[in-house]
């Protein structure tokens, strides 16, 4: 370990740059980044890397500035001489070039690279949501489990184990404390097991579900619409029209899918105009209408009464495409994340 006294001779301290290993050298330029605030992406480093490194960070003690300023430099020269970075590792490649190759292309680029002696098929389990590794231990034993549940971050095996029903959470949770005796190429095996069955299931040609799909086109159909297909899917599949009513999201779904402190925040959503003409051809006495006036304020809701009387009637073309607008916004919101609907267990 080299330790420089920031009081030493500049010379003293020229030459002691000279000693530093490049792992202490990286160590001083995090140090430093650190120092002024940056976060850096060091997650992304092998386990080995991350060890080392805060090896370094907790050997070393005091820095000359001379000796500092010497590590600056080179660093920022060899960063000026990279002209161009790639993506480490298959992933990495595979990220960058998704949409580009076809998903069979990259599923058999993944079996490739699974297949040689020096791949290690955990860092791309340990990469993947809690969502996805969940269903890969449905099927598996409780030992097969805890050995998954030991190769993955402490957050992330505690999503894992979350999501396991009760009995078999507990038996895991046991199992864990005895997998130091399991050997490395075993543990090995059970990871590449996980991933031939991660890549044999066939790609989806759709990202969200039938009812989700069927929901989303029906909350943009008309409302005449929107009843003929309801109708003709109850006598098809009770079941799934069911589903799809629990999906739909109408002007007259607000009362019971709305929080009332998130009224505000859609209005200020909706244009006014637009608003208006909403309110007016749901009339004073639809559960809708009577919501939205009850959680504004009082002077809002008066402002909005007494435009509501000078409004007058309304085309019933106007009227849905107001109270779709209304709707939009509403689904806006809530895909960024802003509000949140009430499922309909919920109520």
């Amino acid at each position: 370990m080299t330790q420089i006294d920031p009081a030493a001779p500049p010379e003293k301290a020229r030459a002691g740059a000279v000693k530093l290993s490049k792992q202490q050298k990286a160590a001083i330029i995090v140090r430093l980044l650190s120092s002024e605030g940056a976060r850096l992406p060091l997650a992304q480093l092998s386990e080995d890397q991350q060890t080392i490194l805060t090896e370094q960070i907790a050997a070393l003690s005091l820095i000359g500035k001379d000796t500092l300023r010497e590590v600056v430099e080179e660093f920022c020269a060899e960063i000026g001489a990279v002209g161009l970075a790639f993506p480490g590792g298959l992933e990495g490649a595979l990220s960058l070039l998704d949409g580009q190759i076809s998903v069979s292309a990259a599923s058999r680029l993944r079996r490739i690279a699974a297949a040689s002696p020096s791949a290690d098929p955990w860092e791309r389990i340990a990469a993947l949501p809690s969502e996805a590794i969940e269903p890969l231990l449905q099927a598996e034993s409780a030992e097969v489990c805890a050995v998954v549940l030991s190769k993955l971050s402490v957050p992330k095996a505690a999503e894992v184990l979350g999501k396991l029903p009760g009995d078999k959470a507990r038996r895991v949770a046991y199992l864990v404390s005895l997998t130091g005796n399991v050997a490395p190429e075993t543990v090995r095996r059970i990871g590449l097991a996980l991933l031939q069955q991660l890549d044999a299931v066939p790609p989806k040609a759709f990202v969200s579900g039938p009812v989700e799909r069927v929901g989303a086109i029906l909350n943009h159909a008309a409302a005449g619409t929107r009843d003929d297909v309801l109708s003709g899917l109850d006598e098809q599949d009770a079941a799934f029209a069911e589903q799809v009513r629990k999906a739909i999201f109408t002007f007259a779904n607000i009362p019971a899918r709305i929080e009332p402190r998130d009224i505000p925040k859609i209005l200020r959503a909706v244009e006014q105009p637009r608003l208006v003409t909403a309110l007016t051809a749901a009339g004073a006495e639809d559960p809708s209408a009577s919501f939205i006036l009850a959680n504004i304020s009082q002077r809002m809701a008066a402002t909005l009464r007494e435009e509501i009387e000078a409004r007058g009637s309304v085309k019933p073309r106007d009227a849905e495409e107001a109270m779709a607008a209304v709707v939009a916004a509403i689904r806006t919101l809530q895909m960024a994340g802003e509000i949140t609907l009430i499922t309909p267990e919920e109520e």
